[in-house]
């Protein structure tokens, strides 16, 4: 009985010091996402050489164009929730009062008078999270590509096109629906007023 105390506790000292250890992992791994945040810049072209040295692996293995063509269509589904609004439009559209139909196809737009609310753009998915999401997704696509059950045998251009036709669908989906709404998810800068070109 004795000897069964002994291993029950072993186990839970091995699982509380595994527990432990993933704890501190997660919070050194935190800490460092949270130290590159204010780079955007920088995550993006770290981002651009992962996807790189992938297409760059692919182009030379000649082969994981199943893989290929998966990444694609998950970046296109991250690229749309990076495009659209948190709050869609389209839902606000149908709650307005019916008695006022012309502005109702319209859309809503910026507020013209005084007690209009004005509503910021806010992403489905933010930009953070979209740039980590992606990192991921090629990272793990750029792992799978180094294991032949993933190497399945496919007829490439067939895929190449049809992931062309399918992004030129959503993306003109994506910008009727923006032009409809009358929203831009790019953030163009600040303009500066009142300063002279000297």
């Amino acid at each position: 009985m004795s000897s069964a105390n002994g291993l029950d506790q072993s186990d839970n000292g091995a699982a509380s010091n595994f527990a432990a250890q993933r704890a501190l992992y997660e919070r050194k791994f935190q800490m460092y996402l949270d130290q590159v945040t204010p780079f955007t810049t920088y995550r993006w072209i770290g981002t651009a050489a992962l996807l790189f040295l992938f297409m760059l692996r692919i182009f030379l293995a000649q082969g994981w164009y199943i893989v290929t063509y998966a990444l694609g269509i998950y970046l296109l589904n991250l690229f749309l929730a990076f495009l659209q609004p948190k709050f869609d439009p389209s839902l606000d559209n149908a709650d307005m009062d019916t008695s006022d139909a012309g502005q109702a196809d319209e859309g809503p737009s910026l507020p013209t008078k005084a007690d209009e609310e004005f509503r910021p753009f806010i992403r489905r998915l933010p930009e953070f999270k979209f740039w980590y999401s992606t990192t991921k997704a090629i990272f793990v696509a750029l792992v799978c590509s180094f294991f032949s059950v993933f190497d399945v045998p496919v007829f490439w251009p067939i895929l190449l096109i049809y992931f062309c036709i399918l992004f030129a669908i959503t993306m003109r989906r994506q910008i009727k629906h923006m032009i409809k709404y009358k929203y831009v998810p790019f953030d163009l800068g600040k303009k500066n007023y009142g300063k002279s070109n000297k």
